[in-house]
């Protein structure tokens, strides 16, 4: 019977689970673990389902941009990839990625920059790129950026008060009833608007970027928060871009189905299209997450109470969602044997009591040393990781 999770490159053939045309078993015997392999092939066909969807709701020609937000995973082999296949420029948040960026392969016309809390010397290495996309997300960063150098092309980061996320998972939004540090608010617009004139910079983008990991069930949620935003649209006549932010989520539990990217176009067709402005996005998730595993070996199995715990060589400080955002993975046997399913826990190797891989999920049969995946980790896991406890070593490889 197949799981929720398989497709064509992520499936069980003769009991041995295929990623991207290769046994994973093979993979991890090869390259050993903990190791994260992510599917060029599948990170290709997310960015052109999402083009697809984009130009289908008219936006087509060069009315719509995808930026890939590079946070979710800067390995660089992934990066120079995605420089090759000219389907996305980049999204940055922090001068050391916007020059890995640069080593990559793009330039700095190709580099949208939006982040927070930046320092005089953050300031000083963004100033000297020329072409740099800036979008200022507080009245201070319009005044250390227009101090400058006069004359530029800005966006202003603003936050609709709105908040999106998977399953309304506060953890996972940057906006909504509490006060966020993101972006500016409506009290203070008009203000930010008035001080990017009096430095000679030229509003041509409102960003807003509010939560991380939506599907389906929350777009009207989503349509609540494009709805928001148009007001601070509405008030700048020299606004010619949307940066409608990422958050775009993928299933990760059997309830979960895939977002409706159709649906979703639709809310920014219905919004923008008669404005004529040009719509970005920047996702992470969507764009790399169920292209990639992370490979486990397993350690010990022991049950405890009535608790089996299978524990495995790697721990949440390599890859942290479970542990902070409440974001479950999905352990896949990478050999799947015979026998009826058993449910239990998986946990890893930190001596830390949140180091809870998967709680009573149902596996075939595992023996010690069997190979086990976490599917959905090509996004916020490796760019996340730590060496806590001193078990910060993996390794990461792209599959062409």
């Amino acid at each position: 019977m197949e799981k929720w999770w398989e497709r064509d490159d992520l499936t069980y053939k003769d009991g041995q689970l295929l990623f991207a045309g290769r046994v994973v078993e093979d993979l991890a015997r090869q390259f050993g673990s903990p190791s994260f392999f992510y599917s060029a092939d599948r990170i290709s066909a997310n960015i052109g389902r999402l083009h697809a969807a984009l130009s289908d709701a008219g936006f087509g020609g060069g009315l719509h941009g995808v930026n890939y937000a590079m946070k979710a995973n800067r390995f660089a082999p992934l990066l120079t990839y995605l420089k090759t296949t000219g389907l996305c420029t980049i999204d940055a948040c922090s001068p050391q990625e916007v020059e890995h960026a640069i080593s990559c392969g793009f330039s700095p016309e190709e580099i949208s920059f939006t982040a927070t809390s930046l320092s005089n010397r953050d300031f000083e290495r963004l100033s000297r790129l020329d072409g740099l996309i800036m979008n200022c997300d507080s009245l201070y960063a319009i005044r250390q950026w227009g101090e400058r150098g006069a004359g530029r092309n800005i966006g202003i980061r603003i936050n609709p008060a709105v908040g999106i996320g998977r399953a309304q998972n506060e953890l996972l939004q940057y906006s909504g009833g509490r006060t966020t540090k993101f972006g500016i608010y409506r009290e203070q617009f008009h203000e930010a608007v008035d001080l990017a004139a009096q430095f000679g910079l030229t509003v041509e983008r409102i960003h807003f970027h509010t939560g991380c990991g939506y599907l389906t069930p929350q777009l009207a949620v989503w349509e609540k928060v494009v709805e928001e935003c148009l007001w601070f649209i509405d008030q700048v006549d020299t606004v010619r871009t949307v940066n409608v932010g990422g958050g775009l989520g993928v299933p990760h539990i059997f309830r979960d189905e895939p977002l409706d990217l159709e649906l979703w176009a639709g809310i920014l067709r219905k919004y923008f299209l008669p404005r004529n402005i040009r719509v970005e996005v920047e996702p992470g998730d969507y764009l790399v997450k169920d292209a990639g595993l992370l490979v486990l070996t397993v350690n010990a199995i022991e049950k405890k109470k009535d608790t089996i715990f299978v524990g495995v060589d790697a721990g949440f400080n390599l890859a942290v969602e479970p542990a902070v955002y409440g974001l479950p993975f999905q352990p896949v046997p990478a050999r799947r044997r015979q026998g009826d399913e058993v449910q239990v826990t998986v946990v890893g190797n930190i001596n830390e009591a949140l180091d809870v891989w998967s709680s009573e999920v149902s596996l075939t049969p595992l023996v010690s040393a069997d190979y086990l995946t976490l599917i959905n980790a090509g996004a916020y896991s490796s760019s996340m990781s730590s060496n806590h406890c001193m078990r910060g070593e993996f390794r990461e490889f792209l599959l062409l």
